[in-house]
């Protein structure tokens, strides 16, 4: 499960990227708890799924999500797994047992504070990427200070490889013209439902060289299961969006094709794309999604989709 860009500059990126990946913010408790039984038993599926890639980050459940890493990949049976994490903000712990608080800090000691922290809780010596953490307001402590910092930190071998993680592709893109940038983690903005990385970030990396992580292909649950009851970009679905999701899993459904399996496989229809993450709470939705990201997508389906709009235009031959 690994690939690179067909077309554009050469990878900038100094290792293979897994294709898939997990996401591990629901196993740091987002939206709903998930126990420590629960947390392995999800690993484990990684393991039998040959899932070796997992992003992390020190807010996804105040430490929670890395420390689980850290304590449970080995006994999953997962050798040499490919991590990356996220700075650019301090956990605070609560007095009295109280949830701490996640603070910005865009310092060089606090960047490198950020790292240490979370190579404790990984048990590791160092990472295979760090990603600096939703910086959208804040370009001048990034320039000034923030990038800097990873970059020497990339430099003593704390990490392979640098670059920033982000929910939007505008902001992304800026970082990108400006800084030499391995890697970038967008979530959100290239689905079957949301078109913006396109615009100017995907075209660019596929310049640079720098390879492209696509999170959020679901768009937070809708393209899993377009229910009333799903979310969308972390709220509640509105009306046309749901419209939209239960048309595209219509179509879909016409070639046989589960739209899980749509919305994973779409984002490698852009040559700059290397690698799909995907948040898992369970064993089972572990092996749903390897399964979907597995199954065969005809053609003539993506070019249906894009009759529809779902599918930007000349990202498949009509």
């Amino acid at each position: 499960m690994t690939g690179s860009p067909t077309s554009g500059a050469p990878l900038r990126l100094p290792f293979d990227l897994p294709r898939l990946g997990i996401g591990t913010a629901p196993l740091g408790g987002l939206f709903q708890e998930v126990t420590e039984r629960e947390a392995a038993a999800t690993l484990e599926a990684a393991a039998r799924a040959g899932i070796r890639y997992f992003d992390t980050a020190p807010r996804y459940g105040h430490g929670r999500a890395e420390e689980r890493l850290g304590r449970l990949l080995a006994p999953a049976g997962i050798d040499g797994p490919v991590i990356s994490t996220k700075t650019g903000w301090l956990l605070r712990p609560g007095a009295d047992g109280a949830p701490g608080e996640v603070v910005t800090d865009w310092t060089e000691a606090g960047i490198r504070a950020s790292l240490e922290s979370s190579l404790e809780r990984l048990g590791r010596s160092s990472v295979d990427i760090l990603y600096l953490h939703d910086p959208d307001d804040y370009p001048e402590e990034v320039r000034r200070t923030a990038y800097p910092a990873v970059r020497r930190l990339r430099e003593e071998g704390l990490v392979r490889a640098i670059g920033f993680g982000m929910n939007h592709s505008g902001p992304l893109a800026a970082y990108v013209a400006e800084f030499d940038v391995d890697v970038v983690l967008v979530a959100g903005r290239f689905s079957l439902l949301d078109h913006d990385a396109l615009e100017t970030l995907l075209p660019l990396c596929a310049r640079t060289g720098t390879a492209v992580v696509v999170g959020g292909v679901f768009n937070t649950g809708l393209l899993a299961d377009p229910s009333p009851d799903a979310m969308f970009n972390y709220r509640p679905v509105p009306a046309r969006e749901l419209a939209r999701a239960r048309r595209c899993g219509e179509i879909c459904a016409g070639f046989g094709v589960p739209l899980s399996a749509a919305a994973i496989q779409f984002p490698f229809l852009h040559p700059a794309v290397t690698s799909v993450v995907v948040g898992c709470r369970s064993a089972a939705e572990v092996t749903s999604n390897a399964a979907a990201y597995r199954f065969p997508v005809p053609e003539q389906l993506w070019v249906r989709l894009a009759e529809e709009g779902f599918v930007p235009e000349g990202l498949v031959a009509g």
